[in-house]
């Protein structure tokens, strides 16, 4: 199958991001949210100028070429989804942020026509639509009420700019910039990020004082800077420059499934609804890199011949 690696590399990116959100709840117990987001780049940024030093190397004009769409990528994808998604969680419900997230594809989909001019197929629009109701099954547990009594409030609209911020992300990306590579592009952005963080977090202070964090909520810090932050973002931008923005984005519709595997392994109950939107989200996902196709899609390609 073409592409396989990278779509397995965008499973993991997803199998990461899912369990990030396990993590975060967790790590926020001791951190304040700017410095857990601080020193989870942080260390995410050196590891990354590491490999770049040792595998790529630094190359000046490639640096020069592109560092004013590395400072607005990584002011974006990195400093701004961050900062926006934590503040807006403070004034608005985990559902809203949720269902508002959910709609990055559709988001990501729309800005690849509008500034790359990519071309979006019905499979491709079907395959969106199969994900969210997906995503909307798995959030509301198919509670009409839930939908009904939703309100749009400050938080919701913080939480949207964020999610406008991480689409625009990795089509900006696409289309800026030059001679650049995946790893070139997440270390620069990252490491552009993770000194924005830093500076604010240098205001906050923790619920706990550093002496006193245990080991276990630095090993999740670890883990969420050296496989979501390090991997999921090589992999995300590997699969942008391969495959394209709108497949690309469809998996991060996968990370509320992973989320709610992982609180099930822990001992939260799943209802029928939640399964039944899981398998939503995968036969979205499926349908839209071509994985699998609709018998429509069939007759087509057979008539067409």
């Amino acid at each position: 199958m073409k592409h396989l690696n990278i779509y397995l590399m965008l499973l993991g990116f997803s199998v990461f991001t899912g369990a990030t959100f396990n993590l975060a709840k967790y790590t926020v117990v001791y951190f304040s949210p700017s410095s857990a987001a601080a020193w989870r780049f942080g260390v995410a940024a050196a590891v990354m100028l590491i490999i770049l030093i040792f595998t790529e190397g630094i190359k000046k004009s490639q640096l020069q070429q592109n560092i004013v769409i590395y400072i607005v990528l990584g002011l974006i994808g990195i400093f701004g989804f961050n900062a926006l998604f934590f503040i807006g969680l403070k004034y608005t419900s985990p559902v809203n942020g949720a269902l508002i997230m959910g709609l990055n594809p559709l988001l990501t989909t729309i800005f690849a026509r509008i500034i790359l001019k990519d071309h979006i197929t019905k499979k491709q629009v079907f395959g969106i639509c199969f994900a969210f109701l997906g995503v909307l099954l798995v959030i509301t547990q198919g509670s009409i009420e839930t939908i009904t009594t939703l309100s749009i409030s400050i938080g919701d609209v913080i939480i949207f700019a964020g999610n406008v911020c991480w689409a625009l992300y990795g089509v900006l990306g696409r289309k800026f910039i030059k001679n650049g590579t995946p790893l070139s592009t997440t270390t620069y952005t990252m490491v552009i990020g993770a000194v924005s963080l830093i500076v604010v977090s240098l205001f906050t202070s923790n619920p706990v004082s550093i002496p006193n964090i245990p080991i276990e909520a630095w090993g999740a810090i670890a883990f969420m800077a050296l496989f979501t932050s390090v991997l999921g973002y090589l992999w995300w931008n590997q699969g942008m420059k391969e495959i394209g923005a709108s497949k690309t984005s469809l998996f991060f519709n996968l990370v509320p499934v992973v989320t709610m595997t992982i609180s099930f392994a822990f001992g939260t109950p799943i209802k029928v609804f939640q399964i039944l939107g899981a398998l939503l989200v995968i036969l979205g996902v499926l349908t839209s890199s071509g994985v699998i196709s609709l018998p429509k899609y069939k007759a087509e390609k057979q008539s067409a011949a």
